[in-house]
């Protein structure tokens, strides 16, 4: 009986599969129009929904079935243009892309798109580009330069078939350009070096958000840093009277310091990953230099890196801010502790003194009692004797009073001892 292997497979393993062939390139044939927009979430928790139901309106506009809830890519041919949708952790893109006869930055396939459905991306686009791909090098066109208002272009012979020319810049339009010669790919080079363009500006655009946020955290870095140094001043000054104070005032710093690093934390690990993204699809693109211009490479290393190494020299910096915060407070907790100590120690020792002066007391008000019950037992007993006497007894009184004195104080003594032994057993 031959075994189905499919009823073998881990529940993970055709997805897991799939992963890899998930996100397919567009397949482009110079001359082209390509238009791309990375469309930001409404957080990290709601962008999958969000993102599905943008989708979902632009498929029903042109009587399009969708793909499922659960998807994260999506490729059809509308007619006017082709389609391409990925939805990733934090955004998702569209990539529109069109045949065209002249490849300029003049009609884009954005056009074919509802007004309607744009304006319901207000305030959400994050990024958006419009690259042109074109048949043939520099030489057989116009001078590149004039297709961009940007001042520094970088260009680039990459992928060893092709030009890269971009300024990188956001232009009238609202979109930023990239221009790609076609000088002589293969078959399936065009769009592969298209993804990895657009992967680049997206992926560019996700790190620098990191940047506003590094901004934003320095301010408060530096009044938490000064308050922690004036803090710590006061720490070394202490008598010993202030600690509980400086232990609130600390304590308010690390509060605010995890507050900050619950807002930033996310952002700059984002921003280290969105970078090193960069840097291998740059590294992908395997540029050689065109005289005059300088490379991706070149222009990333001189633009991004600096607002990179600002956010990891600000999360340095807040991580750094955070251990010294929990060492003075760990300092001050121990300084504390051994002034609570010595207080304690005081305590006792007065607690001490109080039941050793009490112990005392009630010794001396035992005696007391001793010679006060002894006097009354003694007293009785005289009048007894007396009455005894007056009967006709043949007794002394004064003698037997005298004699019965030290043996009623001895008696009333054992008895008070016996009672309080009695009542120690009695409360453990």
């Amino acid at each position: 009986m031959p075994i189905v292997f499919s009823s073998l497979n881990h529940p993970q393993r055709v997805a897991l599969a799939a992963e890899l062939h998930s996100r397919p390139f567009l397949k482009l044939r110079a001359p082209e129009r390509i238009c791309h927009i990375a469309v930001f979430g409404h957080g990290r928790n709601h962008n999958a929904e969000a993102q599905h139901e943008l989708l979902a309106a632009l498929c029903r506009h042109f009587g399009v079935t969708g793909p499922a809830g659960a998807a994260s890519h999506f490729q059809h041919d509308f007619g006017r243009f082709r389609l391409k949708w990925e939805l990733h952790s934090e955004f998702a893109t569209y990539t529109f892309a069109e045949r065209a006869e002249a490849a300029d930055f003049e009609r884009m396939p954005i056009g074919h798109v509802p007004q309607e459905w744009l304006l319901a991306l207000q305030g959400r686009v994050l990024v958006a580009a419009h690259v042109v791909l074109r048949k043939g090098g520099v030489a057989e066109h116009a001078p590149v330069h004039e297709l961009f208002e940007g001042a520094s272009l970088a260009a680039s012979r990459v992928m060893q078939g092709a030009e890269l020319c971009s300024d990188f810049a956001i232009q009238a339009d609202g979109f930023s350009r990239f221009v790609v010669n076609d000088v002589d790919m293969r078959e399936q080079q065009a769009g592969r070096l298209v993804q990895r363009v657009l992967e680049i500006e997206t992926y560019r655009m996700m790190a620098l958000y990191g940047l506003p946020a590094a901004q934003r955290a320095v301010p408060e870095l530096n009044a938490v840093e000064k308050e922690l140094a004036e803090a710590t001043a006061a720490l070394v000054r202490s008598d010993g009277t202030t600690e509980q104070a400086l232990l609130q005032r600390i304590t308010h710093l690390a509060a605010r310091i995890e507050n900050l690093s619950l807002q930033n934390s996310y952002r700059f690990a984002a921003s280290k990953a969105y970078f090193r993204l960069v840097n291998a699809r740059i590294d992908e693109l395997r540029e050689h230099r065109i005289e005059g211009v300088p490379t991706v490479a070149e222009f990333m290393e001189r633009r991004l890196a600096p607002a990179m190494s600002t956010c990891e020299a600000v999360a340095a910096r807040q991580d750094a801010l955070a251990r010294r915060i929990a060492n003075s407070n760990d300092l001050l907790r121990t300084r504390v502790g051994i002034v609570q100590e010595t207080q304690n120690r005081q305590i006792l020792q007065s607690l001490n003194a109080r039941a050793a002066q009490q112990l005392r007391l009630q010794q001396a008000v035992e005696g007391l009692s001793v010679a006060a019950i002894s006097y009354y037992v003694v007293g009785l007993l005289g009048y007894t004797v007396k009455g005894a006497k007056g009967l006709g007894w043949p007794v002394n009184p004064d003698a037997v009073i005298g004699a019965a004195v030290p043996l009623v104080a001895a008696a009333v003594w054992l008895a008070l001892r016996s009672m309080h032994r009695r009542l120690h057993r009695a409360h453990g």
